[in-house]
């Protein structure tokens, strides 16, 4: 497959390979992975909480995806369970995560985005915004907006080469000099 394929394809960049799935907001590998970018995010903003508004939560966010690394020998899975979906065991270990947040008039704001450092630069990251992407305007919405931070200068080079740009921060994020909010029109 390529990086063409529907969401929850299996994309082999490199030498790495990723399967990402939706999951519920809930689910142990969602709730695990998002503890740990908000204890990257406290890290860098000397802080525990540095997010503006309300946090996203089960009730307002549309959709959760987490990728699953997966070695060569995973990448004939189909999965194993009645519903079709892969098994924790042909998963391998959760390696990132997100959310879109819903914001009306076909917007979007993506939520919680987060890539375990040893799998940055596999192409986990890219995968996970296109899954976004394809899922967000598969539902009729026109544009993904986002919030970075000044002390997240690798999000704002990723999200550059994937063709997002600064736009006025919106919402929660108005007025805020360490925010920096990006957006895309989707195709």
């Amino acid at each position: 497959m390529t990086g063409e394929d529907v969401a929850g394809g299996l994309v082999t960049t490199g030498a790495a390979s990723v399967k990402v799935e939706r999951v519920a907001w809930e689910h142990p590998d969602a709730v695990a992975l998002r503890a740990r970018q908000r204890a990257e995010i406290a890290a860098r903003y000397g802080r525990p909480d540095s997010e503006p508004g309300v946090p996203p939560s089960a009730d307002d966010i549309a959709a959760f995806f987490v990728a699953y690394g997966a070695d060569q020998a995973d990448e004939g899975d189909e999965g194993d369970e009645e519903d079709g979906t892969a098994s924790s065991a042909a998963r391998g270990p959760a390696v990132g995560c997100a959310g879109l947040r819903h914001l009306g008039s076909g917007a979007g704001e993506i939520k919680r985005m987060y890539v375990e450092p040893a799998w940055r630069g596999t192409g986990a990251a890219t995968r996970l915004l296109r899954t976004l992407e394809e899922w967000a305007a598969g539902r009729g919405w026109t544009e993904l907006r986002l919030e970075t931070g000044d002390a997240q200068p690798d999000a704002v080079r990723f999200y550059t080469r994937c063709g997002y740009a600064r736009i006025p921060n919106f919402g929660a994020y108005a007025g805020r000099e360490n925010s920096w909010c990006f957006g895309r029109r989707l195709p």
